[in-house]
């Protein structure tokens, strides 16, 4: 997961392959909290894992549940007819998926509880779901704001002989937690009775589908009236499957629907979700088609390619698809007239006003936008503009704005805070970056050389951890292909410069969070003696391993971008780098440096004969006949000889942003 201040996502141009999605964050929570209110266990196969599921399961956890992992499987003993704990705080986060129904569920069994989340959630309403639990006589109040978390719940006196009335034009959250609340007390039929237009509907379904599976039948009266039976009793079906994410699938259905094919003639295929699935955004692939795009499905995965070109503009009513209606916004951006997407009232009580921020943002990018009250109406933009999107802690936002960058100007997209995507999609960015692919120049590449000792390895992992990067040490290729010579019995020498050269072009070498992996084998340690050094300096005399690392080290361009640290990376690996960086600090600086690595390590040397060594090497290294040490022509200078590693990461950071395009956010 990208943890980074932001993503810069370059312009993208062709997409293709399969990918397979977390599970559906609605059913996932959903199925915990029915497993939670039955006797006995229940395992849950494919659950999402994101911060909704983690508050949900650390609430379960503090409530008396048994949660046990195993393998990609959760085992939920649920507290059943015992009931819950009697006393707990329980912090949700912005997961309304578990306030709203925990707070019905437990309003209900009573007890002593507190129930709070992070700001958001507080200004996120839940008065018309605490009317309707108070007409039932739970006893319920508010800690903060009426009308709005954090509550405490108490012991109700219940009175459950009367229809009651929820609201069902705010949030279909509120009606899903009184189905899922009622049964632990129906000792007759209870009846629900739902007020005004009843919204997002999809959610009740899976709702009723997912009761059923846990023995409760509601009866439904079109979706004004619903009954829970008397008698009604949680009983576990045993073993869940939680299906992909419907509204993920979205992303990807819709980077299909504008993406270039990698493969003529395929697109994008979804997997672990199809046309059995129990969820309304499902029903996205109908707006999909609409607009032009190519759709085959199957019972578990969907696939989509580009058919119309331009999209078509659209004007739907977008009732049954809240969450994926959002990504028609942005598909909107590729329409050949205005697409206007109606009933979506519902996007201004979730995880933030989710109307005004799509508009803001959908201007940035250069589109002309109307907003209303329940619509919203997005013309193209004439000429797209390189944004930097703010995301609101919204997860959705983030992942929509992403399609932006299959912009048909060519323009990079800077996603804010993408590491919201955790809320349902933690490997959000890493999948897309899996399927979609751009013109190998594109991919920005930072190089950052220097003498020895001057702190470029540092200097460069640190700025490719803060800009979300991948990170090459081309100085560790040379260390593990001597490593690996020589555990393949390969003397290091001109007699077997041709076998090392064959073996270094196939090294199977990754490096991931500040660990060197050698065929998936930790060789970091190993790598890092002198004696390694030394023998790095053997093979990298060598030019036929030399030009045989070249195309490995080009490999490692790949999307995001690139920070390559290592001789020659600027002036023969990447020389169309759009940044290059040498670094360097005064021999005795660079020895001090040093002196204090060896002493802290036990290795007895003096400063004096490490300045002079360096010295020595600067002279070799910038008269050797074979990638000589010096600047890229276009280098920035960095002397770090008086500045802190953060100085320097801070200086080349302020030097990549200058050179960004990204309009303010």
């Amino acid at each position: 997961m990208f943890s980074t201040d932001f993503l810069d996502i370059p312009a993208l141009e062709a997409a293709g392959g399969e990918v397979a999605l977390p599970g559906s964050k609605s059913i996932s929570n959903r199925v915990l909290l029915l497993a939670a209110l039955c006797d006995g266990t229940t395992t849950v196969h494919d659950l999402l894992d994101s911060d909704d599921t983690r508050v949900m399961l650390d609430a379960l956890r503090a409530l008396g549940c048994g949660v046990v992992h195993r393998g990609a499987a959760v085992e939920i003993t649920g507290f059943g007819a015992r009931g819950p704990v009697r006393q707990a705080r329980l912090f949700l986060g912005n997961a309304g998926t578990a306030m709203r129904p925990l707070a019905a569920a437990l309003a209900v069994l009573g007890g002593d509880f507190e129930l709070s989340g992070v700001p958001r959630m507080h200004e996120r309403p839940i008065g018309d779901l605490v009317d309707a639990l108070r007409q039932l006589g739970c006893r319920i109040d508010y800690l903060g704001q009426p009308g709005f978390p954090p509550l405490r719940l108490g012991t109700p006196d219940l009175r459950l002989d009367q229809p009651i009335p929820v609201r069902g034009d705010v949030s279909s959250q509120f009606l899903t937690a009184l189905l899922m609340a009622l049964p632990l007390a129906a000792q007759r039929n209870i009846v629900i009775e739902v007020v005004g237009e009843l919204i997002s509907k999809p959610y009740i379904e899976i709702t009723l589908n997912l009761l059923a599976r846990f023995s409760i039948a509601v009866q439904r009266e079109g979706w004004r009236r619903f009954t829970i039976p008397a008698g009604s009793s949680y009983r576990s079906p045993g073993e869940v499957h939680v299906e992909a994410d419907a509204s993920s699938a979205s992303y990807f259905a819709a980077l299909g629907a504008i993406a270039r094919p990698s493969v003529p003639g395929r697109g994008i295929r979804i997997l672990g979700v199809g046309s059995q699935s129990i969820q309304g955004d499902i029903r996205f692939l109908e707006a999909a088609e609409a607009m032009g795009a190519r759709v085959t499905s199957g019972p578990n995965w969907v696939e989509v390619a580009r058919g119309a070109w331009p999209l078509k503009a659209v004007d739907l009513d977008c009732n049954h698809i809240p969450d994926a209606a959002m990504t028609l916004a942005v598909m909107a951006l590729y329409a050949d007239g205005p697409t206007t997407l109606r009933n979506i009232a519902s996007w201004r009580v979730k995880e933030t006003d989710r109307l005004a921020a799509m508009a803001a943002e959908l201007r940035k990018l250069g589109a002309t936008v109307e907003e209303g009250t329940d619509f919203l109406r997005v013309t193209p933009p004439a000429r797209w503009g390189a944004a930097a999107i703010r995301t609101y802690d919204d997860h959705r936002v983030a992942m929509c704005f992403s399609l932006a960058a299959f912009n048909p100007d060519g323009v990079p997209v800077r996603i804010l805070d993408p590491q919201c995507v955790a809320k349902t999609f933690p490997d959000y960015f890493e999948t897309l970056f899996g399927v979609a692919s751009t013109a190998t120049a594109r991919v920005p590449v930072i190089c950052v050389d220097g003498p020895t000792a001057s702190g470029k390895g540092t200097l460069a992992a640190e700025t490719a951890n803060r800009l979300g990067y991948h990170y090459l040490d081309s100085g560790a290729l040379y260390r593990i292909t001597a490593l690996a010579a020589l555990r393949a019995g390969l003397a290091l020498d001109t007699a077997h410069e041709p076998a090392i050269a064959t073996l270094a072009a196939t090294l199977p070498v990754r490096f991931h969070a500040g660990r060197v992996l050698l065929a998936g084998q930790d060789v970091t340690e190993a790598i890092r003696t002198e004696e390694a050094g030394m023998n790095a300096s053997r093979v990298s005399a060598l030019p036929a391993v030399r030009a045989a690392l070249v195309d490995l080290q080009q490999s490692f361009r790949r999307l995001p971008g690139l920070v390559a640290d290592g001789r020659d990376m600027g002036t023969v690996i990447f020389p169309d780098a759009p940044m290059k960086v040498f670094l360097t600090a005064s021999a005795a600086r660079r020895a001090e440096r040093r002196h204090k690595q060896l002493i802290s390590k036990g290795n007895p040397v003096t400063l004096d004969a490490l300045r002079a060594d360096l010295e020595a090497r600067d002279a070799r290294d910038s008269q050797r006949a074979v990638a000589p040490l010096k600047p890229a022509q276009d280098a920035l200078l960095l002397d770090n000889s008086e500045q802190s590693v953060e100085d320097s990461v801070a200086q080349v950071l302020a030097w990549w942003q200058a050179r960004q395009p990204f309009a303010a956010a």
